[in-house]
Parts: structure tokens; sequence; C-alpha cells
């Protein structure tokens, strides 16, 4: 009796494992495009930090979308045009972020109070930044520029409207343009 019912079960259980272990079809679902950040306003502050030819100084300054001229255009603190990337030419779009001691828990390290050495490690700040990667046909160059932004809620919509503007596909916080395979005609 013992042995009819446990191979009874191990039929059913093998079975089971058959059926399960069929392939199946992957569907390949569009991805959805995250609109939860709101969209940046046309021009915001922002420090470039560097990246750009013949730019190596950073400066604090304002980054503004063209619209007409389908560029992102970043201007110094005299208000006068720096550079200019056209949209066509970004190739990657996303948010870095890294964390550092602050200055204050840099001084609080050097108190000579015992434990305020410890107290200074646990200071942190965390500096955002917007990495921008272009291939800019017209000077055939390849960069990345940086820019540092204060708020989260910024760089998010900075970068989200960014990449809506210049027609990129979302890949998680970050955006691409696609490699265009040629295609040949017959």
């Amino acid at each position: 009796m013992k042995n009819i019912l446990f191979l009874s079960v191990m039929v059913l259980f093998g079975c089971a494992s058959f059926a399960a272990a069929q392939p199946r079809i992957v569907e390949k679902k569009p991805e959805k495009t995250q609109q939860t950040a709101t969209l940046a306003p046309v021009s915001f502050k922002a420090k470039y930090e560097g990246g750009m030819f013949g730019f190596s100084e950073k400066e604090t300054g304002t980054i503004k979308f063209d619209g007409s001229n389908q560029r992102l255009v970043f201007f110094g603190k005299d208000n006068k045009e720096m550079f200019g990337i056209p949209y066509d030419a970004i190739q990657i779009i996303y948010p870095q972020s890294k964390s550092v001691q602050s200055t204050g828990g840099k001084v609080m390290q050097q108190i000579p109070l015992p434990g305020a050495g410890i107290a200074g490690i646990f200071m942190k700040d965390k500096i955002r930044y917007m990495i921008v990667n272009f291939d800019d046909p017209e000077v055939n160059a390849k960069g990345t520029v940086n820019f540092k932004f204060d708020t989260q809620q910024m760089l998010t919509s900075a970068i989200q409207t960014l990449g809506s503007k210049a027609e990129m596909q979302q890949r998680g916080d970050a955006f691409y343009r696609p490699k265009k395979t040629p295609t040949s005609e017959l």
C-alpha cells in the first residue's frame, strides 16, 4: 500500500515537472517611458564641471534648451553663450551622484576632542551630475560634458526634458540614442 501511494505521488510530481519545464516564448513589451519628473524650465542654473573642448575652467552659469535651433546651450556667468550641443549629436544622458565629506565634516575631524574625528567622517554631502555624451559630426569629435546640480529634482527634470526634446529612448534613469544600422538596398 505504501509503495503504491509513494509511486503515485512520484508520478504526479514527475508529470508536473515535465509540464513546467516547457520552453516559453518571451514576449517583448515596449518599454514605458517614465514621466515621473516634471519638465524643466527653458533655462535653469547649473555648474559646468568640464568636458567641452576649449573650456577647461569650471563655471556657474545657465543651461538653456534652444528649441528653434534644436540644441542645448550653456551660458556663462556673464550671460554670454559659451557652447552649444545639437540635440542630434547627443548620444547618452545620465545622472550620476557621489557622496563626499562635507566641509563641516573636514573641519570637525581636525578638532582635538576625543570622538570629533569620528563624527566628522559621517558628515557627508551628495553631489549630483548630469553627464552628456555627444558625438558631433561638424567637428568630428566625441566628448563628455558634466553639469553639477544642487537638487535631485532639478537633475531628474533636466534629464527628462533633454531626453524628450532630443527624441531619445529611455533606459532606467538614462536616455540614449540607439545606433542606426545601415540597411542594404537591393
